[in-house]
């Protein structure tokens, strides 16, 4: 368990201006822990918090493509509190296109966001967590990090990518004293599916219809979703907090749902293509 017990734990939170970003990080104040939360606008993230006791919390507006800025702000976080004990990279927005229709902007800027911003923060705060043998990181992912539907491909490269980095880097550092544990929710009720997060094909083509009704339909979807963000949010505390959490941590009974049946699948795949995959061993060598 690397999370302190003596003194308030300091978090640094990523995408926090709204939905579960903003969510985890009240809930953060409010267990009277330091947090720096980073968005696109600290005036919107602290205007958002009202009601909160913001004097533990440094606003910051951070370009996670920038890995200097990236850097400054985990210094100014050290500065600030003395120190640094969880990670949470949560930024990111969702796109929702058939492959053939996302151009080479769209795919970098996901990317830049979603899986290299992750990156720096990592690469910024492993060296404090690597000297003082102990942290955690948090990096949130989706049910769609684990499973990919038509119309999501861009969302799921990076959110997959995510996935194989968290899980090479829990191998690395797990002798360092450093816990990491991705977070795949189902759908939140947050402003996820709405204009304001949720990017959409600027180009359609022909052939694509079922996307065009698949995207309609979770542009209607806000307000019906399944999972709460305050639970979720609550959730994250408590992975950190226990430090008990597996590797994978759904939260959601859909997203439950789907993992385990496309874990079913899957098996059921690599059986149906077993003989074939023994074939190409080099004959006589165990």
């Amino acid at each position: 368990m690397t999370y302190p017990t003596t003194h308030p734990a300091t978090w640094f939170v990523t995408g926090a201006s709204r939905g579960l970003g903003l969510e985890l990080v009240r809930q953060i104040l409010d267990r009277g822990d330091n947090v720096t939360a980073t968005s696109r606008s600290a005036e919107r993230l602290v205007a958002a918090l009202d009601g909160s006791d913001t004097s533990r919390l440094l606003a910051l507006e951070v370009d996670l493509r920038d890995e200097q800025a990236v850097s400054a702000a985990i210094t100014a976080t050290i500065e600030r509190f003395g120190d640094l004990d969880v990670v949470v990279n949560n930024a990111g927005y969702g796109f929702l296109a058939a492959v053939e229709e996302v151009t080479d902007a769209q795919a970098r800027d996901m990317f830049d966001v979603q899986l290299f911003g992750a990156w720096n923060v990592l690469r910024s705060a492993l060296p404090t967590f690597r000297a003082k043998r102990s942290g955690h990181i948090i990096n949130v992912s989706s049910i769609v990090g684990l499973v990919a539907f038509p119309g999501w491909g861009l969302y799921a490269a990076g959110k997959f990518a995510i996935e194989g980095l968290s899980a090479s880097l829990a191998g690395e550092v797990a002798g360092l004293g450093i816990d990491v544990t991705i977070v795949e929710p189902g759908y939140l009720r947050t402003d996820f599916l709405k204009p304001v997060s949720l990017g959409v094909a600027s180009t359609e083509i022909e052939g694509y219809e079922a996307i065009r009704e698949m995207t309609a339909a979770h542009q209607a979807m806000p307000g019906t979703q399944l999972g709460d963000p305050v639970r979720a949010a609550a959730a994250i505390v408590d992975v950190a907090v226990s430090g008990a959490a597996p590797l994978h941590q759904l939260l959601g009974s859909d997203s439950y749902a789907i993992a385990t049946g496309a874990l079913k699948g899957l098996a059921e795949e690599f059986e149906a293509g077993h003989a074939r995959a023994i074939t190409t061993d080099i004959p006589g060598v165990n």
